[in-house]
């Protein structure tokens, strides 16, 4: 049985006091939690303080972003190995927000796959369509294309120590979610579609659901058979709310 896992993605929030309390929080509340694996991506300035924090708790942190290059003259980039001495276990990649806002392509999102995985970290790799996509009929070519992009790069073989995230572009950040059973259909096709490649990787990859996933709404989702966990935005902003999320998907 695959362990569920919970991610909040603080997105561009925080501030070394709301951090805190926040991360002082979570970790109480998910002390007893043993059948479910939770972290927190947080902005790259507080992986010190989340490094300090978190350290020998239940909770582990990652980061938003990485750069593909491994060092160099890059203004502005965070590498890999720079995340490596903040003890940074997981890294999301490909995020819708980082495809629609700053033109991060399929082939660049598989190129930082590579790079995170060079350095030993786990990606969480950002799989999704827009409403316009789903409406013209194009969510299963959509994905196909982004999974694609990161096989033909890596090797199907690459996906044993990664973490798939779909999340409905049209249902971030909107209120709308996508109910159970169509969470559920774009799970079953993406395990499908690397199960093409490889069944038994396919069988054992998480797959988790990374779109307006709240408390009153996490229990549902994660009931489905092929809903591993989720990538939690807002709601992993407040710790009551997050707690909650990561006590759904305790199995």
């Amino acid at each position: 049985m695959r362990t569920g896992l919970v991610a909040g993605n603080w997105k561009m929030n925080g501030s070394l006091e709301q951090n805190q309390a926040l991360l002082t929080a979570v970790v109480a509340g998910i002390r007893s939690l043993d059948r479910v694996n939770c972290a927190v991506c947080v902005p790259f300035p507080y992986l010190a303080q989340a490094q300090v924090l978190l350290n020998q708790t239940h909770l582990a942190w990652g980061a938003q972003n990485l750069s593909q290059y491994t060092h160099g003259a890059y203004t502005g980039e965070v590498s890999a190995s720079m995340l490596v001495d903040f003890g940074v276990q997981f890294v999301i990649v490909g995020h819708s927000e980082r495809r629609a806002l700053f033109g991060e392509s399929d082939q660049l999102v598989a190129e930082k796959f590579k790079t995170a995985q060079t350095a030993k970290l786990i990606p969480i790799l950002c799989v999704g369509e827009t409403l316009t996509q789903r409406e013209a009929n194009e969510t299963e070519s959509v994905i196909a294309g982004q999974l694609e992009a990161v096989i033909e790069l890596n090797g199907v073989q690459a996906l044993a120590n990664a973490v798939i995230a779909y999340e409905p572009v049209w249902a971030i950040g909107t209120g709308k979610t996508a109910t159970p059973q169509q969470a559920q259909d774009v799970h079953v096709f993406i395990r499908d579609k690397i199960a093409t490649r490889d069944n038994q990787i396919a069988a054992n990859v998480r797959i988790i659901y990374g779109g307006s996933v709240k408390a009153d709404n996490a229990r549902e989702l994660f009931a489905m058979p092929d809903i591993d966990g989720g990538l939690i935005g807002g709601a992993s902003l407040v710790a009551d709310d997050f707690v909650s999320i990561c006590k759904a998907a305790q199995h």
